[in-house]
């Protein structure tokens, strides 16, 4: 029970909110706001900034939209910015509802509704945009709403949000709104430190509870089971691991070259004893136990279509009549603009067909209008069952009763990998909307070798760190000198929260240093000896310890060489010897390699044993060696048992029949005895009067502790030299590279080219400024500047992407001379140690150039890989950095040049999908 004092604070506290601007918002709300919105809202209207972390759906929006009425009743302005263009549209969109069209604006960089109003959603990078050009729309503002600021994290486009951060006016409140993430005080700090007073409100409790499943075949687990003294795993899921792992072992699958071959011929829903399901009879199940909406999530866009065609074929509908009339309506209104010729190469009737019957993907490969139809029929729970690529996590309001999860691992730009608790958490955070469901459910699907306890410990562990991607780019480095000067802008840089999170490491590590150079001292003392300085004596026994251990890496390496040759000369039958190791005896080579990667050569061999099997280097200690040879049958098949069991008879009768004996050469001239500076380091060790001490020994023992405190203590100090003034240091290069290029002269000051960079955003800035200025892109028309433009917007998704035929001609020149400017400025970097800049690639060239000469949609995209979403997005992108280029150049024919080239971009469903 509240104390007397606890009473008399709570009731001061109702008497100031009945009399605040939080009382008025609160009123039309027509709902009761949580503690943790209450106390992020009373620290705004005090003053303060804040930042708030708390779980999707928890309803951090509404701070930020209590922010805007802050500012209104103010008579201030109020900025809402959005990590992406399809999240501004939507919070766009609520805005109007609330306060009218008069008074909300959008800026996305493609969109400009309204831009001087009072309230403006933008992307972040609009506002970023905004304050290196000292904008006027800046006056007046009141309060900035930055959501999901966890996006700084992002390593491609997380800086800008540190830039805003720290360049805003003083007198702007910012108001932060974050996923639920481990370090949220130390970002606060952070804040707190560039900002001015900011309160830190973290909410961990979700509003709708989530439970955790895992659907085995047609079964539904829980994940967790209640404990003695917390939740435990499932103990059935457990015991069904175990099952499987048992059926491996005892399944030959995988052994003797069959492994693959066996796999592809398993029914995919029968592997081991327990069910993998189907796509389409997953949505049944779910659609059964009443789990709808639910959004599944698949990390490939090749998967999302795949699964949509499956529910079809599958016969899967779950919509009324009635509820497949307003989709149909729906979809045809916002897809009336799209010309018909264009309807079926971006797969319209696939796309309405599994729409009507309630099931759609949602991927960046899509026509953004056809995404925005998916997100407002999910919203209104018309479709009820989407597949998607993880992009949909990432702020847009898409809500829904379950969220399954396929599988646990996703490429992630560069290889395949888990997911991290953090991704498992977003994703999962999909399920259970507020005000509609009493629950929320996460259903991950059982494959083979699924560990229930890293599935546990994905949803039970709550580490989510914020660690900022921020580093110094040209464009920034110019438009801080233009503002403020070089040395001013390197403090300024210096308060950037990448360096204050590596100065927090450096206190850390500080700390660690103190600690061992205290130990240090100890130790020297305790190997003092009187004969001499041990020292001395300890350092010349670690030296031959070191040179015994380089001379035997030597060897192993020299074996190893020599191991390799005997492998390349291998021919069909060659009847080998192993001479050691657990698969030591005899083999036939049934296929050499021909193509050895980084590990050697690795020909496919035949044992006593009948089985076909690669042989490495991993598995020899020497050399192999050719006792005989024998001719392999014609038509040999590898995967036939007769045949395999034909010639490993044959290679019996081959072979002599005593097993073989391991013989080790050594490589020449590498005999520890015959090394002249290990004969000497000896000779100085036994002629150092330290080598007669009785106490030689214990005092060695003490010397070898220090040895390794002290190399650990020099790595912290280089940690400690690496990481202070880290930021600094490259913002010192990259301005080293812009005054030998002369965008800043002797003086640090911005040049007239300098001043031309400022206007360049592009992830290419320096490129395009280069390529500007020597004039590459002179006496292109405007579908030729749109091709050779578009290598700086387009990269390939995969590295073995097939590259399509370049342009010659104008077109071909041009990408030549850029590609010779990108080699130049690459060695530049190279000599300054930086490497910043991206390859361009002149995939997209051909096809943007039949594009902007009036091709049609079908024409473009019909001999490559590239989606009709994916073309979509990389115009308007290509348009934006063609809007760049027109600000930037003062030349008359590249500025005409870019005018015919937006004209020739924007058009058609290009033009559909950049709302007016």
């Amino acid at each position: 029970m509240p104390t007397p004092a606890e009473q008399y604070a709570a009731a001061r506290l109702r008497q100031a909110d009945e009399r605040s601007e939080l009382a008025t918002f609160r009123d039309r709300l027509g709902f009761e706001l949580d503690d943790f919105q209450l106390r992020a809202c009373r620290a705004l209207e005090a003053g303060r900034g804040v930042l708030v972390a708390a779980p999707t759906g928890a309803g951090k929006t509404v701070i930020g939209e209590f922010a805007v009425h802050l500012a209104l009743a103010g008579g201030r302005k109020a900025f809402y910015t959005t990590p992406i263009k399809a999240l501004s549209n939507q919070k766009y969109a609520e805005l109007v509802a609330v306060h009218g069209s008069e008074r909300v604006g959008l800026l996305t960089g493609d969109t400009t509704v309204n831009g001087e109003a009072d309230v403006v959603v933008m992307t972040t990078e609009v506002l970023r945009n905004m304050l290196y050009a000292g904008s006027t729309t800046l006056a007046g503002l009141g309060f900035v709403v930055m959501d999901e600021v966890h996006y700084l994290a992002d390593r491609f486009r997380g800086a800008v949000w540190e830039e805003v951060i720290i360049h805003l006016p003083d007198e702007v409140r910012l108001v932060s709104l974050s996923a639920t993430v481990s370090n949220a005080e130390e970002f606060g700090a952070w804040l707190d430190t560039v900002r001015g007073d900011t309160e830190v409100v973290v909410e961990e409790h979700r509003p709708v509870p989530l439970y955790q499943h895992v659907l085995v075949g047609n079964r539904m687990h829980d994940l967790f089971v209640d404990g003695r003294d917390a939740p435990a795993v499932n103990p059935d899921l457990l015991q069904l691991a175990r099952n499987e792992q048992r059926y491996e072992r005892s399944t030959p699958s995988g052994r003797g070259g069959r492994g693959r071959s066996a796999e592809r011929h398993q029914p995919r829903q029968h592997i081991g004893r327990h069910g993998v399901p189907r796509r389409s009879d997953v949505v049944s199940q779910l659609e059964r136990a009443g789990l709808l909406p639910a959004i599944t999530f698949i990390f490939s866009r090749a998967g999302c279509d795949a699964a949509v065609k499956q529910c079809l074929d599958a016969g899967i509908r779950l919509t009324t009549p009635e509820e497949s009339d307003r989709i149909r309506d729906l979809a045809e209104e916002h897809t009336a603009d799209i010309p018909a010729a264009d309807l079926d190469v971006l797969g319209y009737w696939e796309w309405l067909d599994g729409l009507t019957r309630g099931v759609a993907a949602h991927h960046a490969g899509l026509l953004p209008s056809f995404k925005e139809v998916v997100e407002q029929l999910f919203a209104a729970g018309l479709v009820r069952c989407v597949f998607a690529t993880e992009t949909l996590a990432l702020g847009i309001n898409m809500p829904a009763r379950t969220v399954v999860l396929e599988k646990l691992v996703k490429w992630n730009g560069e290889t395949h990998a888990d997911i991290t608790p953090g991704e498992f958490t977003q994703l999962t955070g999909r399920a259970g909307r507020r005000g509609i469901d009493v629950e929320g459910h996460a259903v991950v699907l059982w494959h083979p070798n699924l560990d229930p306890r890293s599935v546990a410990g994905l949803a039970s562990t709550r580490t989510y760190p914020l660690r900022s991607s921020f580093s110094p780019t040209y464009n920034m480095a110019v438009n801080l000198v233009a503002q403020v000067g070089q040395q001013r802008a390197r403090e300024v840089l210096e308060t950037s929260f990448a360096q204050f999170q590596a100065d927090r490491a450096v206190v850390g590590l500080a700390r660690q240093v103190r600690t061992h150079e205290e130990a240090l001292d100890g130790y020297a003392t305790a190997m003092t000896c009187h004969l001499g300085d041990f020292a001395e004596y300890a350092a010349l026994r670690r030296g031959i310890k070191d040179r015994e251990a380089q001379l035997s890496r030597d060897r192993q390496n020299g074996e190893r060489a020599l191991t390799a040759q005997s492998l390349e000369r291998v021919r069909i039958g060659d009847v080998l010897r192993i001479p050691g190791g657990r698969r030591a005896g005899y083999v036939v080579v049934v296929e050499p390699d021909r193509s050895p990667g980084l590990d050697g050569p690795k020909p496919f061999v035949l044992g006593q044993d009948r089985q076909i099997r690669r042989l490495t280097l991993a598995e020899l200690t020497s050399p192999v060696e050719e006792v005989t040879k024998v001719r392999l049958p014609k038509g040999f098949n590898a995967r036939s048992p007769q045949s395999r069991r034909d010639l490993a008879s044959t290679l019996r009768t081959a072979v002599p029949h005593d097993p073989p004996r391991s013989r080790r050469t050594r490589s020449a001239g590498t005999d520890p005895g015959e090394d002249a500076q290990l004969v000497e380091l000896r000779r100085r060790m036994r002629a150092h009067p330290c080598h007669q001490c009785p106490q030689r020994e214990d005092h060695a023992r003490w010397g070898e502790r220090w040895a390794r405190l002290r190399n650990e203590t020099d790595g912290l100090q280089k940690r400690i030299e690496g990481r202070t003034s880290s930021v600094a240091r490259t913002f010192d290069r990259v301005c080293a590279v812009l005054s030998q290029l002369g965008y800043l002269d002797e003086h640090s000051r911005v040049t007239a080219d300098g001043e031309r960079l400022r206007r360049l955003y592009t992830e290419h800035d320096l490129l395009v400024a280069e390529c500007l200025r020597s004039g590459a892109w002179r006496g292109l028309d405007g579908p030729g500047l749109a091709a050779v433009l578009s290598a700086l917007v387009y990269e390939a998704r995969r590295e073995d992407a097939r590259l399509p035929q370049p342009p010659s001609g104008a077109v071909g020149d041009a990408l030549d001379a850029m590609w010779r400017e990108w080699t130049r400025l690459e060695a530049v970097e190279h000599e300054h140690r930086l490497s910043t800049m991206r390859q361009p690639d002149p995939g997209l060239a051909p096809a943007m150039l039949r594009w902007a000469r009036g091709q049609s949609l079908d024409a473009v995209l019909r001999d490559g890989d590239l989606a009709a979403g994916d073309f979509v997005r990389r115009c308007k992108q290509l348009v934006d950095l063609l809007g760049q280029l027109l600000g930037a150049s003062d030349a008359p024919g590249t500025r005409k040049a870019a005018r015919q080239a937006v004209d020739g971009v924007l058009r058609g469903v290009v033009a559909h999908s950049i709302p007016g």
